[in-house]
């Protein structure tokens, strides 16, 4: 049994404070850009990489934050409105943010002249890593956690009760999707796009079973919210292996 006493701010000064979680998204982008850099330098594709991470990082943080005001916790931000900008505290949704920088990628390669199929192919890979990192980011904040459990790796976040560490379940998932995505890439000749797809298929089911664990923020006909947005991510992944094949 662990209990958690982690503290969540890495560094303050004065009124500002740097928190683990916002070093670790950080730090996830940063390795994601350089990681789409060396292989388009590889694959000797020319593209602006420095104008595109722009992009979808805007893209990512408005959709992630947007999802999470309007699908999550829209009473307290409506009566909070200030910390809706407050990012830094956390407060992120994947699917939002997958769909924001999905859509900001999307509109770059287009004007890029280059299939968003590719770019998403290679940026599969680290962002199941960097959501590996991220959801470590989650249990130093004491968030997102399960519902009680008599397990020996149980966490008590607060509330004396311990409780699935259901952010380390899924930080687990991320770097197996990693490492499954790493070995199929490398041993078969992928149609542009499969690989993405893949990603969305694996984290979307496995997720999907993870949420039973965990205490849900919303509910919605019986599922909680997170659920319902995996589902979506598994059914537009084979509608898309469907349409690939043809």
């Amino acid at each position: 049994m662990f209990i958690h006493n982690i503290n969540p701010i890495a560094l303050q000064l004065g009124p500002l404070e740097i928190r683990w979680y916002g070093i670790i998204y950080a730090l996830g982008f940063l390795f994601a850009y350089y990681y789409v850099k060396h292989t388009l330098a590889k694959k000797k594709i020319m593209f602006d990489v420095d104008t595109f991470f722009i992009s979808v990082i805007l893209g990512n943080l408005i959709g992630a934050r947007l999802f999470e005001v309007f699908f999550y916790h829209p009473t307290y931000y409506f009566a909070n409105p200030a910390e809706i900008i407050a990012v830094w505290k956390g407060g992120l949704s994947f699917h939002g943010g997958l769909l924001g920088g999905f859509l900001a990628s999307f509109w770059f390669c287009k004007k890029q002249k280059i299939s968003w199929k590719i770019i998403a192919d290679i940026l599969a890979i680290p962002l199941a890593i960097g959501l590996g990192f991220g959801r470590i980011a989650n249990f130093i904040n004491g968030e997102l956690y399960g519902y009680p459990t008599s397990l020996p790796w149980g966490a008590d976040f607060g509330d004396g009760v311990f409780r699935h560490p259901t952010q380390l379940y899924e930080s687990l998932k991320n770097f197996l999707i990693a490492g499954i995505l790493t070995a199929v890439n490398a041993r078969k000749k992928l149609s542009p796009g499969i690989l993405f797809i893949l990603f969305m298929i694996l984290y979307g089911s496995v997720r999907f079973f993870i949420e039973f664990l965990k205490v849900p923020e919303t509910m919605f006909l019986g599922l909680a919210t997170g659920q319902w947005f995996s589902l979506l991510m598994v059914v537009l992944g084979i509608y898309g292996i469907h349409k690939f094949k043809k």
